[in-house]
């Protein structure tokens, strides 16, 4: 198995130290996203020749009305106070998106005040009732993780069927990178694959403290050096609606509109519909639901 560069696998500290894989993690998204603007963008003079790219270190900090050396300690995860005000400033500073800064205050462990709590919700009767009834329509439930908390039957079918997989297996991250024949049913897989990347980071700075997360990381980083080449980038995106094609062995290419349905007051624990995008898929998911019965 090929191993992941030692720089990734440094991202993975020992578990039982969620407060410092919190500041790790934060100053190393902030790194990130200092280095990919310009100071042009947010009205600053470029002045003087720069060895790396972005903005540097003491013009964050004059964004943010805030100490160099304080914001130095922030990036070199210092075990300091961060206020609600400083983060703002900071968000803005950088030209944070709603979901980058959602991440910001996730990672500096301090609420969001556009935020709430999330509920973890598990597939009640009337879930399971509702992935049965949308067949022929493919459905499944995940959580935060990717974990496949729920699916129906033509859902299984869709994916080569599920039941070739150990229950620690059936997770759409895992399978994603580590499942060969997944690079060919997504038809897409690089696309799909770093978005589910950026979206397991956002996940991860909410549920730093839980071992299955950070198991689940370092098992990715050790078995993907193509994970780990997009862990690198430090890109969080939220989960939205799109198109999603899929190259089934038993009836060939199918088109997509997926969506998700929220199974609670946040983003989490979430079913994923898929709606056949055209008739021809239709047709095709119809015949592939006839499989199984």
């Amino acid at each position: 198995m090929t191993t992941a560069p030692a720089s990734s696998l440094e991202l993975v500290p020992p578990l039982g130290k969620p407060d410092q894989l919190r500041r790790q993690e934060l100053g190393a998204f902030l790194r990130s996203r200092r280095e990919r603007i310009s100071p042009e963008q947010v009205g600053l003079p470029s002045i003087g020749r720069r060895r790396t790219p972005g903005l540097r270190r003491e013009e964050v900090a004059q964004l943010a009305a805030v100490g160099v050396t304080w914001y130095t300690w922030l990036e070199q995860a210092r075990d300091i106070q961060v206020s609600t005000q400083v983060l703002d400033a900071i968000a803005r500073g950088l030209l944070l998106d709603q979901v980058e800064r959602q991440h910001l205050f996730a990672l500096a462990g301090v609420p969001d005040p556009t935020g709430g709590p999330k509920s973890c919700p598990v597939v009640t009767p009337p879930v399971r009732a509702v992935l049965d009834q949308l067949s022929p329509m493919p459905a499944v439930v995940l959580n935060a993780r990717f974990d496949i908390i729920g699916h129906n039957d033509v859902y299984s079918r869709l994916l080569g069927g599920l039941e070739r997989y150990d229950a620690e297996q059936r997770n759409i991250l895992w399978l994603a990178f580590t499942e060969p024949s997944w690079r060919e049913l997504l038809v897409d897989w690089e696309t799909a694959a770093r978005g589910m990347t950026a979206k397991f980071r956002v996940a991860l700075a909410e549920h730093v403290a839980e071992p299955k997360y950070k198991s689940l990381l370092k098992r990715l980083l050790l078995a993907s050096p193509e994970f780990a080449e997009a862990w690198e980038h430090h890109d969080v995106t939220g989960t939205s609606e799109g198109t999603k094609r899929f190259l089934n062995s038993e009836v060939g290419l199918l088109n997509f509109e997926y969506t998700n349905l929220w199974l609670g007051p946040r983003p989490g624990y979430r079913m994923t519909t898929y709606v056949p995008a055209d008739p021809v898929t239709r047709a095709r998911m119809e015949q592939l639901a006839a499989m199984g019965q």
